[in-house]
């Protein structure tokens, strides 16, 4: 009877288990586009708007209507975690977009040069310490106006070439491998974009003049102070830009099965796991440190 009694009691809460489990997410799948996408224009970036804030480079994402340009912006960023930029590589036939996300280290991001410390491998703009950032003047635009005091000033010595290409691989692209280090930083734990990131991609995507087949590659909102500032100070455009070629559709690469959505240039393929969502964060204090210099020259993206 108490044998019974048992059974039961396991059965019970065995089913109260599993109704508390999620339902299984359903597959997710990531576009894959046919054509490449634009240079990266040049730019100039704003100052650092206070403690605590990372620079997440511009970068060309895809809509509706084509490439539009997300411009680059400082990012609140959850504390100790640095950001991996998302980039375009070419895959089995296609050009597939690999997102970014937050990290105790950096990992792959094509070789792709985006500038100010994002030099195509690891990055040089700063360090955590004690649950402060450490900013590299040399390579961002801080100021002790907006209190930040934890500076230093160390020379960036570039080792790619700067062409402002804007993908891995393929025709054009760059080569860059991911290294040991990469792949590990790749396999751990991610954290994804955080909400203000991901309105500064919602709000560029309805922008009508962020649109590659509009500005060319030479965006007039190449670079904002703070995600979703579209307007007024410390918004800056694109200084210059490489020669703008819309390319025609590729050809649909072999085996791949008729396309069912109304643009030619798409293609499915399955996306990555989600990321783990960031936790919430207001504004740092600004922790005391060493003083601050005079603030240099702004950076550029890439040289003139």
């Amino acid at each position: 009877m108490r044998r019974i009694r048992l059974i039961r009691c396991c059965s019970l809460l065995f089913a109260l288990v599993m109704l508390a489990l999620p339902p299984p997410a359903p597959a997710q799948f990531a576009v894959a586009i046919t054509i490449a996408p634009p240079a990266l224009p040049v730019y100039e970036q704003p100052i650092c708007p206070g403690p605590g804030y990372l620079w997440t480079p511009g970068y060309w994402a895809w809509g509706p209507d084509g490439y539009y340009w997300v411009p680059g912006t400082w990012a609140l960023a959850p504390v100790g975690l640095l950001w991996t930029p998302g980039y375009w590589a070419w895959d089995d036939g296609a050009f597939v977009w690999n997102a970014g996300y937050w990290a105790p280290q950096i990992g792959f991001y094509g070789g792709i040069f985006y500038g100010f410390g994002y030099v195509g491998i690891g990055y040089a703009g700063g360090y955590w310490s004690n649950g402060a950032f450490f900013y590299n003047r040399s390579v961002n635009n801080v100021t002790s106006v907006t209190n930040i005091t934890n500076v230093y000033e160390k020379t960036v010595v570039n080792n790619v070439s700067v062409n402002n290409v804007s993908y891995n691989g393929g025709a054009g692209g760059t080569t860059a491998r991911p290294t040991a280090a990469e792949q590990a930083a790749a396999r751990a734990r991610h954290v994804a974009p955080t909400a203000a990131q991901i309105q500064q991609e919602r709000t560029a995507s309805s922008n009508h003049a962020l649109l590659a087949s509009v500005n060319h590659g030479k965006p007039a909102i190449a670079a904002t102070p703070k995600p979703g500032v579209f307007s007024g100070q410390g918004v800056l455009e694109a200084k210059a830009a490489a020669p703008y070629h819309p390319a025609a559709p590729a050809a649909a690469p072999r085996g791949m099965p008729a396309q069912t959505n109304p643009n030619q240039n798409e293609t499915t393929k399955p996306a990555a796991p989600a990321e783990a969502k960031p936790p919430e964060r207001r504004e740092p204090a600004n922790p005391p440190n060493k003083p601050a210099s005079p603030p240099p020259k702004k950076p550029e993206q890439s040289p003139n």
